[in-house]
């Protein structure tokens, strides 16, 4: 990318740092080995850093200005920005950059990096070949988009996929495929395009597959109804706490599109048609890993039933303050997809069998 950086250029060079953090002209933080720290970077004025961050947008086709306070781009390398300006940030210009794990590409990396272990693995690709509706969920910079990315080079090349996203993060490494992103409303207030409005108009390009990088909020309805309605392998990364959580968060964002249904009708949609959750956490050391791979197994006396087929186990902390533990099968049924799998070769029973 030919925008010039200025100051932190030196930053995102480091392939140590995984966050950069600008509070302001004369204060950068950075993220290292898990930890925030300040650091000696400085730029000159309020200005300087201003027309950085209009030399990033304006050269993605957005833009951050008095009307749109803030925004999110995505560089060409994968790193991800948010900028908020004043008034809105009160202490000045506030920029994050969460840059791309450039150094993980492929399941085998996230093995070797803990995040998963092999039989969980082998499940979430069995689930991908199989085309299971899936959410991934977690907080923010646990390393969902960077799992699901890799996960992605499992879809068949006969698939045609579309993915929406608000900053278009995901490079999906196939031929028919399709990149939707979000466009932020001009200065008159028009020609803004949402996740909504992205997601019905993908509808329309027959999709085999679609992505949908991040909802929160009346989106909800129409990724359901997409899934609903026989586009299956829909894949969708949520906000939230835990698997349960996930659900609760669902449930008011269907609510949010104003559609008139009852609770126990939105909690039976839910459950018909989100096949499995895969919940990413970061630990205390930093370190990102995958804490719960749980099935979504129907509707019982109107509570969402979920079934647990992965959680991590934590064991200890080590003396230089490592998290220790292993994610592990803890299945108290088997997943309602597992008979199909079988017939397709696409998973055995082993992989459910506690080491």
């Amino acid at each position: 990318m030919a925008t010039n950086l200025g100051p932190i250029q030196k930053l995102l060079d480091d392939d140590s740092i995984s966050e950069i953090m600008i509070n302001g002209y004369n204060k950068v933080f950075a993220e290292k080995n898990g930890k925030k720290v300040l650091t000696s970077v400085k730029f000159s004025s309020e200005e300087e850093l201003y027309k950085m961050v209009d030399n990033i947008y304006s050269s993605l086709g957005k833009r951050v200005a008095k009307d749109v306070p803030y925004a999110d781009v995505c560089m060409e390398d994968g790193t991800r920005i948010n900028a908020i300006i004043p008034p809105l940030a009160r202490f000045g210009i506030s920029v994050t950059f969460r840059k791309f794990a450039g150094n993980i590409k492929t399941l085998e990396d996230l093995i070797r990096n803990q995040t998963l272990s092999q039989k969980a693995a082998d499940l979430l690709v069995a689930c991908i070949k199989g085309k299971i509706n899936i959410i991934f969920s977690g907080g923010t910079a646990v390393g969902k988009t960077t799992t699901l990315q890799i996960l992605s080079n499992y879809f068949s090349d006969e698939e045609r996929v579309i993915t929406i996203e608000d900053a278009a993060e995901l490079k999906i490494n196939r031929a028919n495929y399709i990149s939707l992103e979000t466009r932020t409303p001009d200065q008159d207030g028009k020609g803004g395009v949402s996740i909504r409005d992205l997601i019905r108009n993908a509808l329309r390009m027959a999709p085999d597959r679609l992505v949908i990088g991040e909802v929160r909020g009346e989106e909800a309805i129409d990724m359901i109804q997409a899934m609903a309605t026989g586009h299956t392998g829909t894949i969708g990364i949520v906000h939230g706490n835990s698997p349960k959580d996930v659900i609760s968060r669902l449930e008011t964002m269907v609510l949010m599109s104003g559609i008139n249904l009852p609770l126990w009708e939105v909690r039976k949609l839910i459950a018909s048609t989100i096949n499995l959750i895969v919940h990413q956490e970061r630990s205390p050391d930093g370190a990102r890993r995958i804490t719960y791979i749980t099935e979504v197994r129907g509707l019982d006396r109107e509570e969402v039933i979920l079934n647990d087929l992965f959680t991590f186990h934590f064991e200890k902390i080590s003396e230089d303050g490592k998290v220790i533990g292993v994610l592990k099968p803890s299945i108290k049924y088997y997943p309602l997809f597992f008979q199909k799998f079988q017939k397709l070769n696409l998973l055995g029973d082993h992989i459910f069998v506690k080491d």
